[in-house]
């Protein structure tokens, strides 16, 4: 009992909380680049060659063993966009994003320095295209507000009986925000646009 003990408290010392069972952690930046007409966000289109391809995302990807969010945040920038990671001020943690398949997506604002965003060169086998969006977009536009429902699939097999509830138990539902903004020809939809709402919240 004791030696289980010692092990429970070694790994609950060092342990960084994270999502129970989460299958995958991802880190995106949110890159921030001043222009003469304001603030605006940098953006992503995937290119035919990956997953989601056409979708409008942030710069980032799957966190690698070890690696922070930030780490892996300016990693996945500088292999698909080329900018240094020096060439980014990172400006916090925004609130992470739990997926309803299982993953973390944690977002972190940065602001590209004009050296970083003079040497952008998107990687054509993950970003098609790259473009910019005012801030102030976001600000004095209302995204289109989307929804759609989890519901529960429960299989036959489920032991109802030896757990001790009924047939007909009320099982919770859920639901999850699809906000859409269009502008110049893109949608910003999903969890990118959730993220681009909250960090626009507090501006």
């Amino acid at each position: 009992m004791r030696e289980e003990l010692t092990n429970l408290r070694r790994f609950y010392d060092d342990h960084v909380p994270t999502l129970l069972e989460a299958r995958h952690e991802y880190a995106v930046l949110c890159p921030l680049v001043e222009r003469p007409n304001g603030l605006h966000l940098l953006f992503e289109v995937r290119s035919a060659g990956v997953s989601q391809s056409g979708e409008t995302c942030f710069p980032g990807g799957q966190m690698e063993p070890g690696e922070t969010p930030a780490d892996c945040a300016l990693r996945e920038t500088e292999e698909e966009l080329s900018i240094p990671r020096a060439e980014i001020r990172l400006l916090g943690q925004g609130d992470f994003i739990c997926n309803q398949r299982g993953f973390l997506l944690r977002p972190l604002p940065g602001l590209v320095s004009p050296a970083g965003l003079a040497a952008l060169r998107p990687a054509p086998a993950e970003v098609a295209e790259v473009f910019t969006v005012p801030v102030e977009f976001f600000r004095t536009t209302l995204p289109q507000p989307c929804a759609y429902d989890l519901i529960p699939r429960v299989p036959e097999s489920f032991p109802y009986e030896a757990v001790g509830i009924p047939r007909d138990y009320p099982w919770n539902c859920g639901k999850v925000e699809v906000p859409v903004w269009l502008y110049g020809g893109h949608a910003i939809w999903g969890m990118t646009a959730r993220i681009v709402r909250d960090l626009v919240s507090h501006l």
